[in-house]
């Protein structure tokens, strides 16, 4: 066999490695997590891969240690207030930076770009003085408002309407469609999978977020998800790794469940956004 033909063999066999060693990165631990969450009490957690009697009876513990259902409701809320903020900020900005003619167009895109630079960290404390100035200090409002638009999220949209053909808009245009309707008619529908993709990462960000809900919120009713878990994995009463685990499975499934839903859409949306930037 040549070592030309014995490299063009080899090449394929590399590339599947290298997928499947990211594979287990990526869903190593969380495989481990919910094979944790499935182990008896008086199992041992590092007894092998699998559980050698899977029981759910973790899941109905982490429901008895703290409030779930009041704080996913609370998380809920947030989340469902972020996607559809983003879903409607980020579709007209988008909208209106897609579009030529408008004076400072170029300008505020320059900033909108120029802000991604910054973490959150850095403004942190601003965001901070300026809710707590607002009196929405330990309020669900309060935990939404710096997350009610991503920036990322207008240049995602704003790609997404720029790779609409001109024709369509063109042919609207000559139809007698106005601004909303060509908005709603024609770039719209054409931006389906990049709207997927907002409504998964604000989702994701709301749902996710602990940082921001641990600096806000001060009364334990108003708490989030992630900062219930914290208390769940803090507490001295509850020490049973087993059941952090399954809390923390717990908190993984709506997302789970998000994007097997809205999947198709996703990476229709991903290509959508990556076409011009």
């Amino acid at each position: 066999m040549s070592a030309a033909r014995r490299r063009s063999r080899a090449a394929p066999a590399a590339r599947y490695l290298a997928l499947l060693l990211v594979l287990v990165v990526m869903v190593g631990p969380v495989a481990w997590q919910f094979a944790t969450s499935l182990r008896g009490r008086t199992e041992n957690v590092y007894a092998g891969l699998l559980p050698a009697r899977p029981t759910f009876d973790n899941y109905l513990r982490v429901a008895e240690s703290f409030p779930l259902l009041q704080y996913v409701g609370n998380t809920l809320v947030v989340a469902a207030l972020a996607v559809t903020s983003n879903v409607v900020c980020a579709a007209t900005g988008g909208y209106a930076l897609s579009r030529t003619g408008w004076r400072g167009r170029t300008a505020v895109f320059t900033v909108l770009v120029a802000s991604l630079m910054f973490p959150f960290e850095s403004v942190m404390v601003s965001m901070f003085l300026i809710v707590r100035g607002m009196g929405l200090v330990d309020t669900l409002v309060g935990v939404w408002l710096p997350g009610a638009v991503s920036v990322l999220n207008l240049m995602i949209m704003r790609a997404a309407f720029l790779a609409v053909p001109r024709e369509l808009e063109e042919a609207a245009v000559l139809d007698g469609a106005g601004e909303w309707t060509r908005f709603t008619r024609v770039f719209l529908p054409g931006a389906k999978g990049a709207l997927a993709v907002v409504c998964i990462t604000s989702f994701m960000g709301a749902w996710d977020d602990f940082l921001w809900p641990l600096l806000v919120l001060t009364g334990s009713e108003h708490y989030t998800l992630q900062l219930g878990l914290k208390t769940l994995a803090g507490t001295t009463t509850v020490t049973d790794q087993r059941i952090v685990a399954a809390g923390a499975m717990t908190a993984l499934l709506p997302m789970v469940i998000l994007f097997l839903a809205l999947h198709r859409y996703f990476f229709k949306g991903v290509g959508e956004g990556a076409v011009k930037l």
